[in-house]
């Protein structure tokens, strides 16, 4: 990427100067999983046009990351009457910047763990060095949609320190850490996120991560998953035809509750403003997506004509997708099983279903712990790759009456049905690392006629089916178990998808006016991958072998990179 102007540390004069515009071929069991920063891939069944939000099937794929789809209106107003709401006001810190998190006195709990997490995060603290002098985002708003972690505040604050002013909201309702939400919004941006969020609350600040006042929106999107992206593309198209024929958007169109609340913030903002998402696409110079969720809309919208804006592909950044779902599960799934249960993995008999990277690291994580694993799969490929490492392949049927923990990673839905947890053993853990809650059939188990459901803590229940008396171990919902039971991924693998982050962001900034992106999904060159990936050796204590001339001529590469094609799977 040489049209980024960045110090020859940083930048290989003999890489392409511009960012590919690739297809992806998505096929297989293969996971998608939101750690922190989420990735993932999806089976063949994900592809489901009844999951769509609009008649038009903008977004084919599951649009939204708060809430299972099938889950009935009745069961989301029992869910918001069980737990605290907050009331939707925007409050405001003494500097005059906007807010709403839960507990401004947990921001020096927040500050301290910030530091701790940037000792751990060498690749933004090289960015911070590099570009911090020549403030290149100056004059920038970025609205991000993704968890507010502590990871997630050492990004936000890069990008301030970049010269970035930001508003920022969570992509779960469950993933915000609100001691890293508090030290943000008192010392450094715009946050809007609790852990805990009802779906109100949830599209409100989304709404409210997006809206820097009448004169438009953000100048770029961090987005994770795609929500952000998607209510500005669903409210053009609600502003054009409340335009060609008055028509407002009606809620009662959809049986869809989460759809119905999006689609009135866009009504109440077609009332206040008729422009209000057009003069956001206007100034949107462009947006780059985190997950392999957020990646797959893009694809889509560029395919049928309707991005409304260049994208870039972060997720397909070998430093991310290959470190951020594969290491960085392995290392939160054993945290939140154990921190939700106290179980004892040794010995156990775990089930993974999927074996792309996220359920890589799940097995391995499993196996390391003493369990004996069985993974289910729909690529033979995978399927192979795990025979090759030792794990045997099976049906969710086979399994069903002798795994006593089970855990989706496949980023497609209806993997774990109500029919199959009925027939589980008493105790079995049930949970989900995929990026949507909708792999565990929570609308079908808490619809089940007598089912009892006992919270033994926040985010661990105890579902009891009448007939058997034999119940189920349930974690975050059915949501991303490492974040709603634990804290995710560790600050040093989200480094290396962040550092990716910033990078895409600075590029697409530095070419806003060039022309150079049109409205298609780009991805970032390899020698940026091996970059970031250089910018971590040195906190883990390697050294890099050098190539002499004469080697480098032999395998046709220049000394200092980049070592692989594009095309070289890792």
């Amino acid at each position: 990427m040489e049209s980024l102007t960045v110090p020859s540390s940083f930048c290989s004069s003999s890489s392409s100067s511009k960012l590919k515009s690739t297809q992806v071929e998505i096929d297989g069991e293969e996971e998608e999983e939101d750690g922190n920063g989420g990735v993932g891939r999806y089976g063949t069944g994900g592809c489901n046009p009844d999951r769509s939000f609009s008649s038009s099937n903008l977004f084919i794929l599951p649009p939204l990351h708060a809430l299972s789809y099938a889950l009935s209106s009745s069961s989301l107003n029992k869910k918001a009457e069980t737990s605290a709401t907050m009331e939707l006001s925007v409050d405001k810190a003494a500097s005059g910047r906007e807010y709403k998190v839960k507990d401004m006195s947990q921001a020096d709990f927040g500050r301290l763990e910030i530091e701790l997490a940037e000792v751990e995060m060498p690749g933004l603290m090289a960015c911070r060095t590099e570009f911090g002098p020549s403030q290149p985002f100056k004059g920038a708003r970025i609205t991000g949609s993704l968890h507010m972690t502590i990871q997630t505040a050492v990004l936000i604050e890069t990008l301030t320190a970049l010269g970035a002013e930001v508003r920022w909201c969570s992509c779960n309702i469950f993933s915000t850490q609100d001691h890293a939400a508090a030290a943000i919004a008192r010392d450094s941006a715009a946050v809007f996120a609790w852990k805990g969020e009802t779906l109100q609350e949830y599209w409100w600040c989304t709404e409210r991560a997006l809206d820097w006042g009448p004169d438009g929106g953000p100048d770029l999107i961090v987005d994770d998953g795609g929500d952000a992206t998607l209510l500005i593309h669903e409210g053009v198209k609600a502003e054009e035809a409340y335009e060609k024929n008055g028509q407002l958007p009606d809620p009662a169109s959809t049986d869809n509750a989460e759809f119905q609340i999006v689609l009135t913030i866009i009504k109440d903002g077609l009332k206040a403003d008729p422009k209000k998402y057009h003069k956001m696409k206007d100034r949107l110079v462009g947006v780059s997506e985190e997950t392999t969720t957020g990646v797959k809309r893009l694809y889509q919208m560029e395919g049928n004509g309707s991005l409304l804006f260049p994208a870039i592909n972060v997720n397909d950044s070998v430093t991310k997708s290959k470190f951020d779902n594969l290491y960085g599960c392995r290392h939160s799934l054993p945290d939140g099983l154990m921190r939700a249960t106290d179980v004892m993995i040794a010995g156990k008999v775990a089930v993974v279903c999927g074996y792309g990277d996220v359920g890589k690291g799940c097995a391995v994580a499993l196996k390391q712990g003493g369990a004996r694993v069985i993974v289910t799969e729909i690529d033979p490929i995978c399927a192979l790759q795990a025979l090759m490492e030792g794990f045997q392949v099976l049906t969710l049927e086979d399994v069903l009456s002798e795994a006593d923990i089970f855990v989706t990673t496949t980023g497609n839905k209806d993997i774990i049905m109500v029919g199959h947890m009925r027939k589980m053993k008493n105790n079995a853990i049930v949970c989900n690392i995929g990026h949507f809650d909708n792999e565990i059939d929570m609308h079908g188990l808490e619809t089940f006629p007598g089912v009892k459901r006992i919270t033994i803590k926040p985010q661990t229940d105890r579902w009891v089916f009448p007939d058997t008396k034999t119940g189920i171990l349930v974690l975050a919902e059915g949501r991303l178990m490492n974040l709603g039971c634990a804290t995710g991924h560790p600050s040093f693998v989200m480094s290396c998808s962040f550092t990716n982050q910033v990078i895409a962001q600075l590029e697409l900034w530095k070419e806003k006016s060039s022309g150079k992106y049109e409205k298609k999904v780009y991805v970032l060159p390899k020698h940026l991958d091996e970059k970031v990936a250089a910018l971590h050796l040195g906190k883990l204590g390697a050294k890099l072998t050098v190539l002499s001339k004469d080697q480098a001529n032999y395998i046709s590469v220049p000394v200092e990179g980049p070592y692989k094609p594009a095309h070289y799977r890792y």
